[in-house]
């Protein structure tokens, strides 16, 4: 890979997390603090887009650059496993377990329907 191809990987990873930073943050502001909603929704859309995006394209290039580019700094595991600490330090279990098994559960299903929505195209 050229000196091209990094620097537009690192232009995208830029304007995923820009996507993430401006996503979770609209989708919380309307959904409150109680759960987070907003990282759920990120790493959901996420996952489909990957899924959909693994059947649509068979160039690495691409793949590099969306997929690991815009993608992987869009999607974000650490604020994941810090939302999920924070809710355990609260003291609440219930949306612990809620915040570690909904997106596992559903970031592999939408990720299945991206690919099968991606292969339908």
């Amino acid at each position: 890979m050229g000196a091209l191809v990094w620097a537009g990987v690192a232009a995208l990873g830029g304007a995923g997390a820009l996507a993430r930073f401006w996503f979770d943050g609209a989708l919380s502001q309307r959904t409150g603090g109680a759960f987070p909603y907003g990282t759920l929704a990120v790493n959901l859309t996420g996952a489909f887009a990957l899924g959909a995006l693994s059947v649509l394209t068979d160039s690495h290039t691409l793949l590099l650059l969306i997929g690991g580019g815009f993608l992987g700094s869009y999607t974000t595991f650490s604020t994941w496993m810090f939302e999920t600490e924070r809710l355990g330090e609260q003291g609440r279990t219930a949306a612990l377990a809620l915040n570690l098994f909904i997106p596992l559960a559903c970031g592999l299903a939408a990720a299945a329907l991206g690919r099968v929505i991606g292969q339908a195209l």
